[in-house]
């Protein structure tokens, strides 16, 4: 008896760590944000501020050029997610499912491509981009964020291709439909969770990739939020309170984004795991 409870005051002490070690950070962004700038660099900090000052959300918003980092990054993340999850969706059922020759190489192929470090293709990329005239647009951070992001998202899918009987695409052939309209009405409904799960990755993936988008974009009208809030961190002055709640807001659509579909996701990467290796 004793033992049971000794696991489970383990268990317990093992939870308040993890939740603070995790959401400690977290908290005390959101709190600074709320505190004025003096009470920020105190020698003797506070956990809670002592006066709630909305002054560094209104100097971030009205002093900086946050909000077009803002629209700029939401556009950037909303574009790619889509994108993301077409290009990954078609690319999945045309390998695992049409069961094409060939397609599990490419599919082998497809994961190890993912293996290979962005960085080591910035200068292929770039020359590519600036041969098409797409450099400095977000046309073209768009899809470079799609070529990067599809390859981990279509190996994804193949554990929710396999969970869908195949008799179910024979008997949609059987009443006529083709491979899209089989794929339209018979996959996608069963395939909800698995493109929740791509949709959610795709959407950080490109909310917080920095390095591409700090080479392939120039104009200060077209920079994403990463490059943005280096920007507001300033080089030999840093202003403590814009940063934690431009920090703040950075993280609200993501926490959102999560709260809606986060339970899919969690749920997608183990199915994909599992069923994909």
């Amino acid at each position: 008896m004793a033992t049971t409870k000794s696991v489970r005051l383990a268990r317990w002490l093992a939870w308040v760590v993890l939740v603070v070690v995790v959401l400690g950070p977290l908290f005390w962004i959101v709190a600074s944000s709320f505190k004025n700038p003096s009470e920020i660099i105190r020698h003797v900090p506070t956990i809670l501020p002592n006066e709630f000052y909305l002054g560094n959300y209104e100097y971030l918003f009205s002093s900086t050029r946050f909000p077009t980092y803002l629209v700029n990054s939401v556009a950037v993340a909303v574009l790619t997610m889509v994108a993301t999850v077409v290009a990954a969706t078609l690319a999945g059922y045309a390998m695992y499912r049409l069961r094409v020759r060939g397609s599990r190489s490419v599919g082998h192929a497809v994961l190890l491509s993912y293996m290979i470090p962005g960085t080591l293709l910035l200068v292929p990329v770039y020359v590519m981009l600036a041969s098409v005239g797409l450099v400095d647009t977000i046309a073209g951070l768009v899809v470079v964020n799609v070529a990067f992001a599809s390859p981990f998202c279509v190996w994804l899918l193949r554990g929710f291709f396999d969970a869908i009987p195949v008799e179910l695409d024979e008997a949609a052939a059987v009443d006529g439909a083709g491979p899209l309209a089989t794929l339209w009405k018979v996959n996608l409904p069963l395939l909800a969770p698995g493109l929740a799960t791509i949709g959610l990755y795709a959407f950080i993936f490109s909310w917080t990739e920095f390095v591409l988008a700090s080479q392939l974009i120039v104009s200060d009208d077209l920079k994403t939020l990463p490059i943005g809030l280096s920007a507001i961190m300033g080089q030999y002055n840093i202003q403590w309170g814009w940063l934690m709640a431009a920090t703040s807001v950075t993280m609200l659509p993501v926490a959102l984004l999560f709260a809606a579909v986060g339970r899919y996701f969690v749920g997608g990467l183990t199915t994909g795991a599992v069923k994909g290796a």
